[in-house]
């Protein structure tokens, strides 16, 4: 039963291996990647007869030595030396092709993966399915893109290139050390018994003992080999977190904490690294004596018969090589299992993010018919929306609003109550969320937290637009009406935006972006939260300028008092018990409340 649940998981990895690797084969660059494998496969191919060609070599040479032949001595040397260079040269190309194919394919499959996961937002949606009610999510996809790919198209190469070369091997010189054996005859209880190919029975019987002790041995390997690729993955991820959030960890003292997290995180790396060089040193404990052992194998074997007369030294030294080559390609499992076990760990975790895609694929075409995003119109509706929680908790249900041209509505509600999470919906990104969205062509959304990518400020601020779409006028004027004029003339520098510039410098820089691209919609969520009162006033002012003369419509989230002033509505998100309503929470829609001494709302 053990036999066929391994024989069943061989056959469970190989179709993974297939659908993995079938894809670039089938892709638009499928026929330099078949002329690619089919010249490797020729090479190999070519490789193995050199192989044969040498152990023939073998038995001319060591012949003229044991005859003290000069003259075949000096040919067979002569003839060493082209077969030498045919060898180097296939060694070389097969080794430059090799690398190709892996490079190629690596780069196709590096950019396919990329393509997927900036897709239809699944780099969001998969930090979403972590919280999700039993829901899974692959860890680190920057390592499956960057280091799994690359191990997968490396063990993809190598080691069936491997195999080849050893069926091919193990074809080629079989025949060889099958005529090479001669008859071993034996006596038992007065019978007589021959056995032809006697050497090649013993070729078989002392590979297969050999890669079953292997298997039994190596086989922790494998799930070890997995974990260690997560754990080192881990700790890679929390150092790039300390150094995203440097100066808030220093700000709280938090060194000794984030200490701790990346010595336990390095504690997971180092223990199982300990578990993983011990089932290698088992392995290669055994594999050692294996090889070590094959080396005078055939020569105490074949003794008799030579010391007999029946062979002479060529024949014996052309054994000695046929039973080494026919040992090799029979040990090629023996030699490369711990390869084989990363190898396989390695395509399980691309498995399982290939699993995801398809998981998000599914999901994107069932919120496809639920909660469709519709850029045609020229106001924002909603109809009987629902919006939960990654666990499943409901926060909004029934909501049937509209925004039209002209409108200048705020978001107010208590923390947690989903007042983002409504504008996530708003902007199509929200997988959890059910109902009809119709939102305008030309919205923008102001996030509190802006992202900004790591180079020129002009690439910055004309994210995600190139920046050829805009005049150097244009960036400096945006930044000057966003209140950064110290920035308007430091358009080429390049620097990690995100870490140099303050809260209040992103927020301001993230509403030059509106001020660059003009859009007729705006979604501000806690957009001037950062800025002190008086920034907050005049850049709300001159947004709502702008949006009122291209005869859009403006919806905030805040909490200041003074952001009230540039709105005409308010929506209130109020808390109600679970027993009342399936919603924790409940949304009323009037006009912006008019406290004593406020402005009038402007509109």
């Amino acid at each position: 039963m053990k036999l066929f649940a391994q024989l069943a998981t061989a056959q469970a990895t190989s179709r993974k291996i297939w659908t993995l690797a079938a894809p670039y084969f089938r892709s638009d660059e499928k026929w330099k990647a078949r002329a690619l494998l089919a010249g490797i496969v020729l090479l190999n191919l070519a490789s193995v007869y050199m192989l044969v060609l040498n152990n023939d070599w073998f038995r001319l040479f060591y012949d003229a030595l044991e005859k003290r032949d000069q003259t075949v001595f000096w040919q067979q040397l002569g003839r060493f030396t082209y077969l030498a260079f045919a060898f180097i040269l296939i060694s070389v190309y097969k080794f430059y092709l090799t690398q190709l194919l892996e490079i190629r394919w690596r780069t196709w499959m590096t950019g396919h993966y990329l393509q997927r996961w900036l897709s239809h937002h699944a780099f969001y949606k998969m930090e979403l399915a972590r919280y999700a009610a039993n829901g899974t999510t692959p860890d680190n996809p920057d390592q499956r893109i960057q280091e799994d790919l690359n191990l997968f198209t490396v063990y993809s190469v190598s080691l069936s290139m491997g195999l080849l070369n050893a069926v091919v091997t193990l074809v080629s010189f079989v025949g060889i050390l099958w005529g090479l054996s001669g008859i071993f005859s034996f006596t038992v209880a007065g019978s007589t018994y021959n056995i032809a190919g006697f050497m090649v029975w013993m070729a078989l019987l002392y590979c297969v003992v050999g890669s079953v002790l292997t298997h039994f041995i190596g086989r922790p390997q494998i799930a070890l080999n997995f974990a260690q690729q997560r754990y080192e993955a881990d700790f890679r991820h929390h150092l790039i977190r300390v150094r995203e959030y440097s100066e808030a960890i220093a700000l709280d003292g938090g060194e000794k904490v984030e200490r701790r997290q990346l010595d336990t995180r390095f504690s997971s790396v180092l223990a199982n690294y300990l578990k993983l060089l011990k089932a290698q040193k088992n392995l290669i404990w055994f594999t050692s004596f294996f090889g070590q052992a094959a080396v005078v194998f055939p020569f105490i074997v074949a003794a008799p018969r030579f010391f007999s007369g029946a062979i002479q030294l060529g024949e014996l030294m052309q054994i000695s090589s046929a039973f080494g080559r026919v040992q090799d390609a029979l040990s090629w499992f023996i030699d490369n299992y711990s390869s084989l076990a990363a190898w396989r760990a390695t395509t399980d975790r691309l498995t399982s993010f290939e699993e995801t895609f398809q998981a998000l694929a599914q999901g994107n075409t069932a919120q496809a018919a639920t909660n469709t995003v519709a850029n045609t119109t020229d106001e924002l509706r909603t109809q009987d929306l629902t919006v939960s929680l990654p666990n499943g908790t409901v926060l909004l249900t029934g909501l049937s609003l509209a925004v039209a041209p002209g409108d200048s509505v705020l978001l107010k509600g208590p923390s947690g109550s989903g007042k983002s999470t409504l504008f996530r919906a708003f902007a199509g990104i929200w997988p959890f969320a059910r109902g009809q969205v119709q939102r305008p062509p030309d919205t923008m959304v102001l996030p509190q937290n802006p992202y900004f990518p790591d180079g020129p400020l002009r690439d910055a601020l004309a994210y995600p637009e190139p920046v050829t779409a805009y005049t150097d006028e244009a960036l400096r004027q945006a930044l000057t009406d966003a209140l950064l004029p110290q920035l308007a003339s430091r358009l080429d520098d390049a620097d990690s935006w995100s870490q140099k510039l303050s809260g209040g410098e992103k927020q301001r820089l993230a509403i030059a972006r509106a001020f660059l691209k003009n859009p007729r919609w705006l979604l501000a969520d806690e957009a001037t939260s950062a800025l002190d009162e008086s920034a907050e006033n005049t850049l709300y002012k001159r947004l709502l300028e702008r949006i009122q003369a291209a005869q859009g419509a403006l919806v905030s989230i805040a909490h200041r008092p003074g952001v009230a002033g540039f709105h005409q509505r308010q929506w209130t998100l109020v808390a109600q018990s679970q027993e009342a309503s399936q919603a924790r929470f409940v949304l009323s829609d009037g006009a912006v409340p008019q406290t004593p001494g406020s402005p009038p709302a402007r509109g």
